[in-house]
């Protein structure tokens, strides 16, 4: 059993290695699709924004800065999607762990425009809105952080129990394919013998038919 002062050691390298949340900033050609994936474990807590960037602060964007976006499970069920807007947000509770893509699509223009988009997804104990949580509940700092470290310990440990049910089924998987890979192996060399048998048994007949042997 890990004691108390060995988890306080290893807690920052987890918090390090738990991948939950992604800012980015990207450009977007007219007429092409860029899709980001997450891998995201069941009945995690999702929350994204995006938004065209405006490089012309004071004047509106183009009518043409318009974007269509998707968000998918990696079963193909949909999560989310917009078209034709120029920021929106998402948020939502994955029933499935796996993969999820999000798919930005500009709609084709002549001559091609380039436009910079802003997506900020997070997901566990990122995507919580923790400013409204210390303004409804009126709770102190200390309290909030208490909160906050006991949300991500927790995360932390859904994390790993993920992960070790990742292992066991790649685990699986490979114990399959190498099943397979062996009555696959097995079967060729049966083929081959086979094959060899029925040539030498042609020959010998051959041969015999012309009185050679």
């Amino acid at each position: 059993m890990m004691n108390f002062q060995s988890f306080l050691i290893l807690l920052p390298v987890l918090l390090i290695l738990l991948p939950t949340s992604r800012s980015l900033r990207f450009d977007l050609q007219s007429g092409h699709t860029k899709c980001i994936a997450e891998d995201i474990k069941s009945n995690s807590m999702t929350v994204g924004k995006y938004s065209i960037v405006n490089h012309n602060e004071g004047h509106p964007l183009p009518e043409s800065h318009k974007i269509t976006v998707r968000v998918t499970s990696a079963h193909g069920n949909s999560y989310h999607y917009s078209e034709g807007v120029e920021s929106g947000q998402f948020a939502f509770t994955s029933a499935e762990a796996g993969d999820y893509m999000a798919c930005f699509w500009a709609p084709d223009h002549s001559p091609q425009e380039t436009m910079t988009i802003d997506f900020d997804w997070r997901t566990g104990v990122h995507a919580k809105d923790w400013s409204n949580v210390a303004k409804k509940g009126q709770v102190e700092v200390m309290e909030l952080e208490l909160k906050k470290l006991y949300d991500t310990v927790t995360s932390i440990h859904d994390e790993m129990f993920y992960l070790r049910e990742r292992e066991e089924e790649m685990q699986e998987l490979n114990r399959a394919t190498n099943s397979k890979m062996a009555w696959l192996s097995f079967l060729s060399l049966f083929v081959c013998l086979s094959v060899a048998g029925l040539q030498i048994w042609h020959l010998k007949t051959f041969f015999e038919k012309k009185k050679l042997i």
